[in-house]
């Protein structure tokens, strides 16, 4: 079977650093889904406003053709334990699809580039290009009683932001909220060296954010505009 993308997805993130480990963990980030050319009849979105989520299917287009492994080390885990790679959702495999659940913001059928989803949450780099969107269906989708596996057993940790006013500023207003769930999620890779000295670069809607971690506390440094 040969597919196509349907559609782009365009996100602040021009690299996988920062962008959140999974959907809906950052629900103030906002993207948008331009649809290619031959998928631009309004018709193919008819009753999708009536739906509060939808289910993307999309590439890791970034790794692909990297490989694969039977088994994966989680960075969670502190990569020393090995699971299977279908107990994860790592890139790294078969077949490098990913999987998104996003909340549907409004949808616009009549632009310069046909209609255009505006939804929240998504966890992709800018310009992944997207396979399908389902609607999310709440009495089929929902398990209120799912078990989490070995993602329990790697507890999920939030920084603490110290964010100086001044340089909250010089993000727009529109922007600012989803950088500090960003932030405070931490952008580094799970199980990071203790390196309170270093200065980390997150490249976030046109803004070059700097940043420094010790422990739990999380001190943005310098907001500049990204270098092409």
């Amino acid at each position: 079977m040969q597919i196509e993308p349907i559609a782009h997805i365009h996100t602040d993130f021009p690299t996988k650093f920062g962008v959140p480990r999974q959907s809906g963990l950052a629900s103030e980030l906002t993207s948008t889904i331009v649809f290619a050319p031959a998928y631009r009849n309004p018709d193919c979105l008819r009753g999708i406003a009536d739906f509060s989520h939808l289910w993307l299917i999309w590439e890791f287009d970034k790794v692909a053709g990297a490989g694969w492994s039977p088994t994966v080390l989680p960075p969670k885990l502190g990569g020393k334990t090995r699971v299977g790679v279908f107990a994860t959702r790592s890139p790294f495999r078969p077949n490098p699809l990913g999987l998104s659940c996003v909340q549907l913001l409004r949808t616009e059928l009549h632009t310069k580039d046909g209609p255009v989803l505006y939804v929240a949450g998504a966890d992709l780099v800018d310009g992944t290009p997207i396979y399908d969107i389902k609607p999310y269906i709440p009495f089929a989708d929902c398990h209120p009683d799912a078990t989490g596996g070995w993602i329990e057993d790697a507890p999920w940790q939030e920084l603490d932001i110290e964010f100086p006013q001044a340089l909250q500023e010089m993000v727009p207003s529109t922007k600012l909220p989803g950088l500090v769930e960003v932030l405070r999620q931490d952008p580094r890779r799970a199980g990071s060296k203790h390196e309170p000295n270093r200065i980390y670069h997150l490249a976030y809607a046109g803004l070059d954010i700097s940043f420094t971690v010790d422990g739990a506390r999380l001190t943005v440094a310098a907001v500049n505009l990204a270098q092409d």
